[in-house]
């Protein structure tokens, strides 16, 4: 094909100068064809159709390859075809090809039918949300607490129409936490949403949707739902798109509220803490409306219902027996009842946050905190520690540097990195017997008893309320008998 140039440059020798064909062709150097093409015929675009071509496409070989692919996609994996097995049943059907032209096509297939997961493609449809719907999940993050890690369930809200998202911090995913998180969220609304979708959570859904039945939700959810009025929407099984918006809020709290890992006194500090997040996070714009979530949510909250007259009280009652400890299981933990052995029956009320065991009389025998709220897991010092005694410049950068308690932290944030190398060395020592918090409690027993380790370490502390007692002892008299020695 020739340059536009070219054909522009032949029409007009053609159209206006009125040389024949011949002539053209001997001035331009292009063939008679290429001149009579170009000269008198009209060069209009044409839709490039793309026809495949071969026995794979153009002969049956390929229909059969593809139902046998898709009959191997039921069955599990060891049991499916390779290219080889493939390649080798065509040829006793007289498959005339080669075995890369089958290879070709499988990959081809595979790249056309598979997802990345190896699932079958399906196209999603883009859903519309009116105002005052929601969607919620369950995330799992974590913080740092007394010095100790811990696992955070936070129960997430985001509203679709406003992009507005809202967070509680929960010790678990069961049912009572679950109620719970959802009232604390209305609370925080100032609404109710007219629909809830959610995924197929344990603690609402019995049974997930299915060819021939539709959700069965668990009877304190459907309760739950009947008395505030609003309509639960669960997802199919594997449509993770038709809450979209909530995992895609998910991962936003995750990265944005909860790196670096916060560190917080309680439930409640955390609460505080995201629902600053929040409000900050509102003031942005919406990605495609161009006005701000909050502006946004308060048109929304318009279209709501109203919260009911009586809230709704979120606890579940159980019959149990203690055994002959006086011990009744609670959350898979066996807690002491005092007194619980002397009844055949006890009944057991378990809130979010607490539980409360009753006797048949209705005296209260205990109650505390339940199990999980005081669930952690150790920071592994022992390893942060010996990179930092790799790296002693990397430690007052290091992420894990404000989990430290205050004094230790003050020890180690010294400008001598022969000093500081030396104190993460004492505590390499001291990691391995106590834990980070019981260390900073007994600070100065701890350190070295003997006379030069003990005033190099002492030295090197200076801490701002300690007492030089050097400097006093060097003004004490001398002993009166050392003094009749030396006359």
């Amino acid at each position: 094909m020739l340059a536009m140039p070219e054909i522009n440059h032949i029409k007009k020798l053609r159209n206006i100068k009125s040389l024949s064909i011949n002539e053209i062709s001997k001035r331009t150097g292009f063939c008679w064809e290429t001149v009579k093409k170009y000269a008198d015929e009209d060069q209009l675009p044409k839709e490039k159709i793309t026809v495949k071509k071969g026995m794979m496409y153009e002969e049956h070989w390929g229909e059969i390859v593809s139902d046998w692919l898709m009959e191997d996609y039921a069955l599990k994996k060891k049991l499916r075809r390779n290219n080889k097995n493939i390649f080798e049943q065509l040829q006793q059907l007289g498959f005339p090809g080669s075995y890369r032209t089958v290879c070709n096509y499988i990959a081809e297939w595979k790249d056309k039918t598979l997802d990345e997961a190896d699932g079958i493609k399906e196209e999603s449809e883009r859903l519309t949300h009116p105002p005052a719907e929601a969607q919620i999940d369950f995330g799992i993050t974590e913080v740092v607490q007394d010095g100790k890690v811990k696992d955070i369930h936070c129960l997430i809200m985001s509203f679709p129409y406003s992009n507005g998202g809202l967070v509680v911090p929960l010790p678990a995913e069961n049912q009572e936490c679950f109620l719970e998180g959802i009232k604390m969220l209305f609370a925080e609304a100032g609404y109710v949403p007219r629909k809830l979708r959610l995924d197929n959570l344990s603690a609402a859904v019995v049974t997930a949707r299915g060819r021939q039945q539709e959700t069965v939700f668990t009877g304190a959810f459907q309760r739950f739902a009947s008395h505030y009025g609003f309509e639960p929407q669960a997802c199919n099984p594997r449509k993770g798109n038709e809450k979209g918006h909530v995992e895609n809020k998910v991962g936003y709290v995750r990265y944005n509220f909860f790196t670096p890992t916060p560190v917080i006194k309680d439930l409640t500090h955390l609460r505080d803490l995201l629902r600053e997040h929040c409000k900050i996070d509102h003031e942005r714009n919406h990605y495609k409306k161009g006005i701000t979530i909050s502006g946004l949510m308060k048109e929304e909250k318009k279209y709501g219902l109203a919260f009911p007259e009586t809230e709704y009280p979120v606890f579940k009652e159980t019959m149990v027996t203690a055994n002959k400890y006086g011990e009744v299981m609670i959350d898979g933990k066996a807690i002491h009842v005092p007194n619980s052995y002397h009844y055949n029956k006890l009944y057991l009320i378990v809130y979010w946050d607490h539980y409360k065991v009753i006797s048949q009389h209705g005296e209260v025998l205990s109650k505390g905190p339940r199990p999980y709220m005081n669930q952690t897991r150790e920071i592994p010092w022992q390893s942060i520690l010996k990179n930092w005694m790799r790296k002693p410049r990397s430690v007052v950068y290091s992420r894990y540097f404000p989990y430290l308690p205050g004094r230790i932290a003050h020890y180690l944030d010294i400008e001598s990195m022969k000093l500081r190398k030396e104190r993460v060395h004492w505590l390499i020592s001291l990691i391995i017997k106590y834990d980070m918090q019981e260390i900073a409690e007994r600070f100065y027993e701890l350190l070295p008893m003997e006379t030069e380790e003990r005033e190099s370490f002492h030295d090197s502390i200076e801490h701002p309320y300690d007492v030089n007692w050097n400097i006093y002892d060097s003004l004490q008299p001398l002993n009166a008998s050392l003094i009749k020695e030396e006359v």
